[in-house]
């Protein structure tokens, strides 16, 4: 089943690699029999579904994530493998959506307002004299 990371992209199944293990948590004895935790992994590197510029940009974003050029999803949540399989699909579209996102616009540095300059200028001030008035009196 192929994955649909947005209407621009989808990920071919061929693509996506799956590992199958013994999960810990709820489930009682049926935990010590069943693989239901689940390892999607997904090379960026040698995807054929992105384009050079996608694959910089996922490279770049992800790098702390990627292994070997892969990104791996891991998910033990649910007791049945193939809902495990769905949540680790929609982790994997969600990262890949937001890692390939356009970055917000750059801040526009602006001065400070008069009035919040005073307030500031009053507060030091006040801590000033609050401070003042804690030290011990000179003898003068």
């Amino acid at each position: 089943m192929d994955l649909n990371v947005s209407s621009a992209l989808t990920i071919p199944a061929s693509e996506l690699s799956w590992r199958f293990s013994r999960s810990s948590g709820p489930g009682g004895q049926h935990v010590n029999t069943s693989d239901s935790r689940v390892e999607l992994t997904w090379n960026v590197a040698d995807s054929e579904a992105l384009s050079e510029e996608q694959q910089r940009m996922l490279i770049t974003r992800l790098g702390r994530r990627l292994i070997a050029g892969s990104v791996t999803v891991t998910v033990s949540e649910r007791r049945s493998q193939l809902r495990n399989r769905e949540i680790a699909l929609d982790k994997l579209a969600r990262l890949v959506s937001a890692a390939l996102a356009p970055g917000s616009p750059r801040r526009r540095a602006t001065k400070p307002t008069r009035g919040s300059d005073r307030r500031r200028l009053a507060a030091k001030s006040q801590r000033s004299t609050t401070k003042r008035q804690r030290q011990r009196p000179t003898a003068e």
